[in-house]
């Protein structure tokens, strides 16, 4: 007798019970893998914006309302500007504590036939820059000319192709990395390029600059601060000998973020943690009501010659097989069911989600088929211990 072949013709001889099985066991995978990807895309979301941001300290005006209107343009995605003079940059780059000062130009484009579409432009100085360009150089390592743009990954043009901003064609120089945040709707441009749009904006009669000249302001200051130096206490000095500005660490801007993506990773791991307990608990059921509807059929094969060992073999391997392939299915069916609907699911959580990559989801998918693969296992052992103490002759003089 080829035991091997058995727990094959025992799943294809009972299809309806095997298929059952296989949900069960599919249902577990889901959620194991499915919360894995979504708590794993939201961390790696968060730990993105933090790397795109890459300054430890922003500084705008007041009038941006100290860092809210500064988390609308970079976390919420809401295209908006406001302006400072451009010789604060001077004077904070006096500050202790200050090792690298860059400024920012945030120039929002309109619905208005004058801009293809209204998105965030950021405007940047190549020579001071230490944020942007880094994240550029990996798309892009020419220097950008006038009216050369990067656009974000949401934007919807090739590199190649042109987008008009007030009146002005623009160039798609490249297309940064998808970082699952909002900074993947915005189109990045050296201050020379920003200049020309806002002087552009003027004479399409936008009075968003009427009072400025584009060489005297600036929007934002990025600042790195000097190793040794304490950030907060470079945030204050800032905040105290400086006035008409606001300081604000980065992290502090991102606290909110972080708090609502531990809120809800705790959920998914409780959700996660209580679909096992339960999917375990149907296996065990299943599994020991399967012993008892088989008893007969056991028994015989027992008196055919089969040893127990042997029959707890096939056991295990008829549940092994019904893990192996539900967890296959479920798992298929989380890749499936996150990877194209992943903006989809950024946009509903509102969150930075950024999917693993190709390398980490495949382990992730290795390791939920060994845990599902062995929770079926682990099920079944019990009832191939239970079943060692059933006495065939009983059974079989029984008729069951």
């Amino acid at each position: 007798m080829d035991i091997n072949k058995l727990p094959i013709k025992n799943l294809q001889h009972k299809t309806g019970r095997s298929t059952a099985l296989m949900l069960v066991v599919l249902l577990l995978s889901v959620s194991m893998l499915s919360g894995s990807l979504i708590v794993g895309s939201l961390q790696s979301g968060l730990n993105s914006l933090e790397t795109r941001l890459g300054a430890d300290i922003i500084v705008v005006p007041d009038e941006a309302k100290s860092k809210k209107d500064l988390e609308s343009i970079l976390l919420d995605g809401v295209p908006g500007y406001f302006y400072m003079d451009k010789e604060y940059l001077d004077e904070i780059a006096e500050r202790e504590g200050v090792k690298k000062i860059s400024a920012q130009y945030y120039l929002a484009s309109t619905k208005a036939g004058c801009c293809t579409m209204p998105v965030q432009i950021i405007g940047f100085d190549p020579e001071t820059d230490f944020t942007v360009t880094p994240w550029i150089t990996k798309s892009y390592g020419k220097e950008l000319r006038l009216y050369d743009v990067v656009a974000g990954y949401n934007i919807n043009k090739a590199v190649g192709g042109q987008v008009t901003f007030f009146g002005k064609d623009c160039t798609i120089v490249a297309k940064l990395d998808r970082t699952g945040t909002e900074l993947d709707n915005a189109v990045y441009a050296n201050f020379d390029t920003t200049k020309a749009l806002i002087e552009a904006s003027k004479e399409n009669s936008f009075s968003f600059f009427s009072n400025h000249n584009p060489d005297e302001i600036i929007s934002s200051i990025l600042i790195d601060v000097e190793d040794g130096y304490s950030i907060d206490e470079v945030v204050g000095d800032i905040n105290i000998h400086i006035k008409g500005v606001e300081a604000t660490a980065t992290k502090s801007m991102l606290s909110g973020v972080s708090d609502s993506l531990s809120g809800v990773a705790r959920i998914i791991k409780l959700l996660v943690g209580a679909v096992w307990l339960l999917v375990l608990i149907i296996l065990l059921v299943v599994f020991s009501s399967m012993i008892n509807e088989r008893k007969k059929e056991f028994a015989v094969l027992r008196v055919a010659g089969m040893s127990r060992a042997m029959l707890a073999k096939v056991i295990l391997m008829e549940s092994a097989l019904v893990s192996l392939i539900g967890g296959i299915t479920g798992c298929a069916f989380s890749l499936i069911m996150i990877y194209p609907f992943s903006t989809m699911i950024e946009n509903e959580l509102g969150m930075p989600f950024l999917t693993p990559s190709v390398s980490r989801a495949a382990v992730l998918t290795a390791v939920t088929l060994f845990l599902t693969v062995l929770a079926g296992a682990s099920a079944s052992s019990y009832a191939a211990v239970k079943l060692s103490k059933v006495d065939t002759g009983l059974i079989l003089k029984e008729g069951n």
